[in-house]
């Protein structure tokens, strides 16, 4: 895992990987009590300047020494169901894995809530895998993703993800990434110059998004904190390609 001030997650996290071979972490430069916490509950850690967050984690995943690797994020927790999946899967008592990758369930917990609607659950990720047969895309800012080629197989339990306990933190996060994500946007020349595509990157895009979650994906069915997560995360997408054509405006 990567991290950086982390000590209110890592307890819980790192708690539910004690029984792992080894745990990496690759911290950028924490002030909090991140690399204390992480070595007292048997983490290697190791300091890199952080370059992206694809970039990040594949300088963690060529730390590793396992023949497999299991990629979590410092506010990620497994359950005792999926501590055990994995566990029988790769004891060898039952052969060898049948696949070289697997997906992983995700439950997302937002402003008090846990997600099960709108597009949200079951969130699979793609996050244990033999050694060397996946690495993260860089240059994709903070949405990169392990790249395996070949047929992958799904686990059965659930990891928890403590992603957004209360909506001041959810919109600090959701203000840094789509900055982020602007300036990939104008690197890729997607400044919504004209205004047919000013109207439907930055308008019709987050009202489309808003209504497929909310209504068809069944987001309403997770109450108020559904809204606040739907309507929000249309304003994220808003967010991004208003800042990436502020961006362009900027250097013109």
């Amino acid at each position: 895992m990567i991290a950086m001030n982390e000590e209110a997650n890592l307890p819980r996290t790192l708690d539910s990987v004690r029984w792992a071979d080894e745990i990496i972490l690759v911290d950028s430069g924490s002030q909090d009590r991140t690399i204390e916490i992480a070595q007292s509950l048997g983490a290697k850690t190791s300091y890199h300047a952080f370059g992206g967050h694809g970039e990040q984690k594949n300088v963690a995943l060529d730390l590793c020494t396992g023949d497999w690797v299991l990629l979590l994020d410092a506010d990620e927790v497994l359950t005792p169901g999926l501590q055990d999946e994995i566990r029988n899967l790769l004891s060898g008592e039952k052969g060898e894995p049948r696949y070289s990758a697997y997906w992983i369930p995700r439950l997302n917990l937002y402003f008090g809530h846990w997600m099960r609607y709108g597009g949200f659950y079951p969130d699979h990720k793609l996050r244990l895998f033999r050694r060397g047969a996946a690495r993260l895309s860089e240059g994709v800012g903070p949405h990169s993703t392990p790249q395996f080629q070949g047929p992958c197989g799904k686990l059965k339990h659930d990891m928890r993800h403590y992603a957004y306990p209360t909506l001041a933190i959810y919109l600090e996060h959701m203000n840094r990434y789509s900055s982020e994500i602007a300036q990939l946007l104008v690197q890729r020349g997607r400044t919504s110059r004209s205004l047919p595509a000013f109207v439907g990157n930055a308008l019709l895009n987050p009202a489309a998004t808003f209504l497929y979650n909310y209504i068809f994906r069944l987001g309403f069915l997770d109450g108020r904190e559904g809204l606040l997560l739907h309507l929000n995360h249309s304003v994220y997408i808003h967010w991004k390609f208003i800042k990436a054509w502020w961006l362009s405006q900027d250097k013109e």
